[in-house]
C-alpha cells in the first residue's frame, strides 16, 4: 500500500507540472485559435533567466523566479506583437508555420548561449530532507512546485471565468468578427494571452528546473510531451489541462512503477499514456472537457 501510494504522490507530482506546461497552450488557443509549437522553448527561455538571474546577479532564487515571470510576460508579448499580429484574419496553418519557424530560432539562440549543450542545478534553498507522511516522501521542492502550480492554475481558471478580460479573450476565440463588432480589441487580446502564455511557462520552466535540473533538451521537450495532455483535456480548457495532466502523470508513475519495475518491462511509462489517450479520444474526440462546436449551414 506504501508503495502504492508513493506513486499516487509521484503521478501528482508529475501531473501538475504538465498540467501547468499544457497552460500556455491552452490560454493560446482558448482566446486565438492557435497552437504555439515553440512553447517547449520558452519554458526552457523563463528556466535559464530565473538561472542567471539566481546565479549571475545574486538574486534570491524567489524574486529571481518572478522576475523570470515578469520578463517572460513581455517577451512572450513582443513576439506576437512582432512575428504574429500581422497574421490576424489570416489561414491559422501559416501563423502555425511562423510558430515552428520561432521554434527553429530559439534553438539556435539558446544553443549559442553558454547554457545551450551544458547541464546546470540551481542553488540549494528548500530542507535536503524529505518530508515523509505513513512511509510516504515528497521533497520540498517538488512540494513547493505543487503548491505554486496549485495558486497558477487557480488564478488563471478565475481570470478566464471571473474577469472582465477574461471574458474578452473567451468571446474572441468563439467569434472574431462578432467580438471586435461590439468593441473588443482582437489584437490586445491576442497580445495578452501570448504575455500570460510566457507567464506560465516561465513558471513551468523554474519548477521543473528545481525538480530535474537545468537541462535545454529535458526542458524544450516538456513542449511536445505535454501535447497529449492538452488534447485529452480539450484544446480550450483549463480545467481540462490539469486533470488529464494528472491522469497522464498518474498513468506514466504506475506503468514504470508496475509494469517496468515489477514486471521486467521497459518503455511501457512512455508508451501507455498514448495509448489511454487514443482509446479516451475515440469516446471523446474533443477530449474531455474540450468545446464541441457545432455550426448551421
Amino acid at each position: 500500500m506504501t508503495y502504492f501510494l508513493q506513486l499516487v504522490v509521484s503521478g501528482v507530482v508529475v501531473g501538475s507540472i504538465y498540467a501547468l506546461s499544457a497552460l500556455g497552450f491552452v490560454l493560446i488557443y482558448k482566446s486565438s485559435r492557435v497552437l504555439n509549437i515553440a512553447h517547449g522553448q520558452i519554458i526552457a527561455a523563463g528556466a535559464f533567466i530565473t538561472y542567471a538571474l539566481t546565479v549571475f546577479l545574486g538574486i534570491p532564487i524567489f524574486i529571481s523566479f518572478l522576475c523570470s515571470m515578469v520578463i517572460t510576460f513581455f517577451l512572450a508579448m513582443s513576439v506576437e506583437r512582432v512575428f504574429l499580429r500581422r497574421l490576424i484574419g489570416e489561414p491559422i496553418i501559416s501563423v502555425i508555420m511562423v510558430t515552428i519557424g520561432l521554434m527553429s530560432i530559439l534553438d539556435g539562440l539558446i544553443y549559442l548561449s553558454p547554457f545551450g549543450s551544458n547541464n546546470y542545478s540551481f542553488p540549494a534553498f528548500l530542507p535536503e530532507t524529505p518530508l515523509n507522511f505513513a512511509g510516504v516522501s515528497i521533497s520540498w521542492t517538488q512540494l513547493v512546485g505543487v503548491l505554486i502550480t496549485a495558486v497558477l492554475i487557480s488564478a488563471f481558471s478565475w481570470f478566464f471565468n471571473r474577469s472582465t478580460v477574461g471574458i474578452s479573450m473567451r468571446a474572441v476565440s468563439d467569434d472574431q468578427f462578432a467580438s471586435m463588432s461590439i468593441g473588443i480589441s482582437v489584437p490586445r487580446v491576442f497580445g495578452l494571452a501570448w504575455a500570460m502564455a510566457g507567464l506560465s511557462a516561465a513558471a513551468a520552466g523554474g519548477i521543473i528546473g528545481n525538480i530535474t535540473g537545468l537541462n535545454f533538451e529535458t526542458l524544450h521537450a516538456y513542449g511536445i510531451i505535454v501535447f497529449p495532455v492538452v488534447i485529452l483535456g480539450g484544446l480550450d480548457s483549463v480545467g481540462g489541462a490539469v486533470v488529464a495532466g494528472i491522469i497522464m502523470g498518474l498513468i506514466q508513475q504506475f506503468a514504470a512503477g508496475y509494469l517496468d519495475g515489477n514486471w521486467g518491462l521497459s518503455g511501457t511509462a512512455n508508451v501507455l499514456p498514448y495509448i489511454i489517450l487514443l482509446i479516451i479520444l475515440l469516446f471523446k474526440p474533443h477530449g474531455l472537457f474540450g468545446t464541441h462546436e457545432i455550426e448551421r449551414v
